[in-house]
């Protein structure tokens, strides 16, 4: 390379490209990259907060600025769009998720040379970096970390263990996978360890499947004011701040509306938002998310009506939507294709369709258009902040 060449954006799996196309790992938008490789700083470079950032694989773009983050959030949602002949008529300002606001994650822990390795994958690896500081954990969350670590230091032997850690009503959730209780003086041991650091539950899978340890009142979340039991494992939005932008999102798009379907409704993220002024039919294939919902519905009193039923293998049927004013979908990140082509032929005239997957979003929403729908309205959350991951709330209507 003989000339100066301007990082003018962030690929989607974090490097800077210029725009002769090279691919610059650590660049930020602005960066300048000089004829020997090296990159002079421009001015959406940030100094990463964490000690960790560059190996730890939980964040990508610590090196870049607000304004930086929130056009990648935003660029990724309309390239997708643009991929696929979708025209938004209103594009909202990305919602960018604070720091240490992350309410769920996955740790993974191992002996690393006689003493516990606490923390994410490195960056393409499956080496643990053992984590002394992280800014997007919620503190309740990362103030468990070196008890863990203290807690594992007394054991012997190799070992390999994933800790889900979930911030619910009660405290923190905590499930560990692979961690063997030999005996009643490990077991009392434990025990002890919840009670001291006040865990809401503790379970384990010892081999043989999860199994509640330890949990002094049933765990719950609380789900637009309304408190619903809380599965071990069950999918919960990643911040409080996300979900509160996704479901004022459907609130807004669906408004008015007195008869709303909520496909794969996990728990009723966005059932219990919109019930109350709608009677909400909410359809989840998990069944303990599907009772979670039937028995708050039940005990709030509110109009919702939570189907257990796998909507990948058995859709609802656009002759079943008849009558319904919108629906609201939030599928996996592989997208609900059997789905969306029972709604593109429903006549259902709001869709709002949440997604944690730009790409798959794209193509379920080309069938919408195809099918006489317009995209009306797409709002880009960047929920895993300094992360690749994105997501977005999207109207369809016709």
């Amino acid at each position: 390379m003989s000339e100066v060449e301007e990082i003018v954006r962030v690929a989607a799996k974090g490097d800077g490209i210029t725009a002769s196309g090279r691919h610059v790992p650590l660049a930020a938008p602005g960066d300048l990259l000089l004829p020997d490789g090296t990159l002079e700083p421009g001015p959406h470079r940030a100094a990463p907060p964490c000690r960790h950032f560059g190996t730890c694989g939980g964040c990508e773009l610590q090196h870049c600025d607000e304004a930086a983050l929130a056009d990648f959030v935003r660029d990724r949602v309309l390239h997708a769009a643009a991929g696929q002949g979708l025209e938004p008529e209103v594009v909202a300002p990305a919602h960018l998720s604070p720091p240490r606001s992350r309410r769920r994650a996955t740790l993974h822990a191992v002996n690393g040379g006689g003493r516990p390795l606490i923390g994410f994958h490195q960056a393409g690896s499956h080496r643990v970096v053992d984590m002394r500081e992280c800014h997007v954990l919620a503190p309740e969350l990362f103030a468990l970390v070196e008890p863990l670590r203290r807690m594992l230091s007394t054991r012997r032997g190799r070992y390999a263990l994933q800790i889900e850690l979930t911030l619910v009503d009660q405290g923190v959730d905590c499930a560990i996978k692979g961690l063997v209780l030999d005996g009643l003086e490990a077991t009392e041991s434990l025990l002890d360890f919840c009670r001291e650091h006040g865990l809401a539950r503790l379970v384990l899978d010892q081999g043989y499947g999860p199994e509640a340890f330890w949990e002094p009142a049933l765990a719950t979340v609380t789900l637009s004011g309304t408190p619903v039991d809380f599965p071990s494992g069950a999918f919960l939005q990643a911040t409080a701040d996300g979900e509160a932008a996704l479901v004022g999102a459907a609130q807004e798009w669906l408004e008015g509306g007195s008869r709303v379907a909520d496909m794969f409704s996990g728990l009723g993220t966005f059932a219990f938002a919109l019930a109350g002024p709608a009677r909400v039919l909410a359809a989840e294939a998990a069944r303990d998310a599907a009772l979670a919902c039937r028995t708050a519905a039940g005990r709030s009193r509110l109009p919702v009506e939570a189907l257990h039923r796998d909507l990948f293998r058995n859709p609802i049927r656009a002759e079943e939507l008849r009558g319904f004013d919108g629906v609201v979908i939030d599928p996996p990140r592989a997208g609900a294709r059997s789905q969306v082509e029972q709604l593109a032929a429903s006549g259902v005239g709001r869709i709002v369709y949440i997604s944690c997957n730009p790409s798959s979003w794209s193509r379920d929403g080309r069938l919408l258009a195809d099918a006489g729908y317009r995209l009306a309205a797409l709002r880009p959350v960047g929920q895993f902040r300094w992360s690749t991951h994105v997501e977005l709330a999207s109207l369809f209507v016709l």
